[in-house]
């Protein structure tokens, strides 16, 4: 029963994550393509020098007439309006998900033996020490000297991501890993959003509450780091969907898989972003961020491919495996998890739906149990302590079968 209730608070919970995440996401590309959309005022209404630009826009029936100050208008409305629940409640629901999947159930989603032997409290501390240390390395970053310096400061950033996404491949599952980098990626996008964007948008609200000369300061700071939050993005948004595709996590080279598809993603989103701003030159947008994007995203998919059947069946002649013995593999590493009622703790229900309690049910879905047992990604933590040589039996088996 207790599992049953976590499997429903799970969906709860990632329910939230997702509608916040989408009110988060929405308002934080909105916003980046109406900063880059602004148009200068027209003779009429240029007397007033203190307003960016404005943006005409038509949407549910109406127009909509869009203006950015400078710094601050004359004075302040009545009713304004602020955006920064979308960003905690994401997070919050985004941690309270990785509690209960990947340290909750640590053993069969962030630890894998044959990485690591990493008992379930220090994996669960590592994981932690990864959200808070990249937000503390990466701030300090952008605090330092470096943040003048655009180009050599994300160089900076992507390379010490490049290393996070190694260590965290050499020390989680592969599945762990690239959640664990996807939550300390998110937790600087949230830190931003708490401790230097809307801190900013307060010193600019209190300064002219309180008739002072209003700083600039820590609103191009605050504009700085919601740049940085519209890159992370697409990164994020791949480790969301990733645990649904064991070709990206389960290879050998993962950490160069999360790496690429990182860069790959960001490279996207600056070709979206230069396409916002296409009215200030002549209407042509480079090419080149999106190209990257696509030919990074060509190799992943070219190395990924599998070439020769990576399968066992080399070792082992057809002929040496019987029905008997595949059957008795199945019911001892597989059936516990994959069957109508799983007797593995933790399971209230088979993973995705998958019965796997005869060899037809297991014969119905050949290629993707051939994938996952190449990959190592099944079964799911090795909870059932699958064996190299039942493997090979079982994946000489699929083999034959599929010939």
């Amino acid at each position: 029963m207790l599992t049953y209730l976590l499997d429903w608070l799970g969906l709860l919970v990632r329910w939230l994550h997702i509608v916040a995440g989408i009110a988060w996401i929405g308002a934080s590309f909105y916003f980046v393509w109406l900063d880059n959309h602004l148009q200068p005022l027209r003779n009429a209404d240029r007397a007033d020098s203190d307003v960016a630009g404005e943006l005409w826009a038509v949407h549910g029936g109406g127009f909509y007439r869009s203006r950015k100050y400078r710094v601050s208008p004359p004075e302040l409305p009545s009713t304004l309006h602020w955006f920064y629940w979308e960003a905690y409640t994401t997070w919050l629901s985004g941690f309270a998900l990785l509690c209960l999947l990947y340290f909750l159930r640590a053993e069969a989603y962030l630890i894998d033996p044959t990485i690591a032997a990493l008992s379930k409290p220090v994996a669960i501390a590592l994981a932690l020490a990864a959200l808070i240390v990249s937000w503390v390395i990466y701030d300090g970053l952008c605090r330092s000297a470096l943040a003048r310096h655009t180009p050599l400061l994300a160089s900076v950033l992507g390379a010490l991501f490049a290393a996070e996404a190694w260590g965290l491949c050499h020390l989680f599952s592969g599945r762990g890993a690239f959640m664990i980098f996807g939550a300390s990626i998110g937790t600087i996008m949230v830190a931003n959003v708490a401790m230097v964007i809307i801190p900013g948008q307060r010193e600019l609200v209190r300064a002219k509450q309180q008739g002072r000369d209003v700083d600039p300061a820590p609103g191009l700071r605050g504009k700085q780091r919601s740049v940085h939050n519209t890159y992370f993005t697409l990164p994020v948004l791949f480790v969301m969907i990733s645990n649904h595709y064991a070709m990206t996590y389960g290879g050998h080279n993962n950490w160069l898989v999360l790496i690429a598809l990182s860069f790959a993603g960001a490279c996207l989103r600056a070709w979206f972003v230069a396409r916002h701003r296409r009215h200030e030159g002549d209407g042509l947008v480079t090419a080149l961020p999106a190209l990257a994007g696509a030919l990074t995203l060509a190799v992943v998919i070219y190395a990924l491919a599998p070439s020769v059947e990576r399968t066992a069946s080399a070792a082992m002649p057809p002929a040496a495996v019987q029905t008997a013995q595949v059957q008795s593999i199945v019911e001892q590493r597989c059936e516990p998890c994959h069957s109508v009622a799983p007797t593995q703790p933790g399971f209230s229900a088979p993973p995705n739906g998958l019965v796997f309690q005869t060899l037809d049910q297991l014969a119905a879905h050949l290629p993707e149990v051939q994938q996952q047992l190449n990959m190592h990604t099944m079964p799911l933590g090795n909870l059932t302590m699958m064996t190299e040589d039942e493997r090979a039996v079982l994946l000489t088996w699929i083999g034959h079968q599929q010939h």
